[in-house]
């Protein structure tokens, strides 16, 4: 069995050392990536923008992948199986998973899976973030009205992309995109001689 909180342990000093802050740590089963190997899924984002760029994804990769051969060197095996790392920014839809998301993103839409079930019998809720009192979310279900629950009861949380989330969500650096787009017109240009 993968112990993921020795994965994070060995994965968190590597992104904060590029600047970044940690987003999500988790190891997707073969029919979650379709194929026959597993994927080692660590999001990150730098905190003044929420993304990371492709350069930013590559030096994080590189990093891990680094420290996770270093380790295995020394005879410590994180994951016995053949996998994929993948590194990533968590998107503007991103899952919700350090108590700091539920306050910042109040206001937004959002999909909730609990492991306990709330109202009855709900453990699938879809409505509006509305804050965080110490370790309790308080969440606006479309169907249940207010319901409050322990931050360890979530399966499962993510960001619904509405256009209120876009508009709050930091543009992308777009530095160097006008760079790409006359190079693409030079190749073009080039291949119609």
């Amino acid at each position: 069995m993968v112990d993921i909180a020795r994965i994070i342990e060995v994965v968190e000093p590597e992104v904060k050392a590029l600047g970044f802050a940690l987003v999500r740590v988790k190891l997707l089963g073969r029919s979650e990536v379709g194929d026959d190997e597993l994927a080692l899924q660590i999001m990150a984002e730098r905190p003044e923008t929420g993304q990371l760029l492709l350069d930013d994804c590559v030096a994080l990769s590189h990093r891990v992948s680094d420290r996770i051969d270093a380790l295995e060197e020394q005879g410590e095996v994180l994951i016995a199986d053949a996998y994929r790392l993948e590194v990533s920014s968590p998107g503007i839809d991103r899952p919700l998973t350090r108590p700091g998301d539920f306050a910042q993103w109040a206001g937004h839409e959002a999909k909730i899976n609990l492991i306990n079930p709330v109202d009855g019998n709900r453990k699938a809720l879809h409505g509006d973030l509305a804050g965080l009192e110490g370790e309790t979310v308080l969440f606006d279900d479309r169907k249940s009205g207010r319901v409050t629950f322990p931050l360890d009861d979530i399966h499962s949380a993510r960001l619904v992309l509405t256009d209120r989330l876009i508009a709050a969500t930091r543009p992308l650096d777009a530095s160097g995109a006008d760079e790409v787009v006359d190079g693409a017109d030079d190749i073009l240009e080039e291949q119609e001689d």
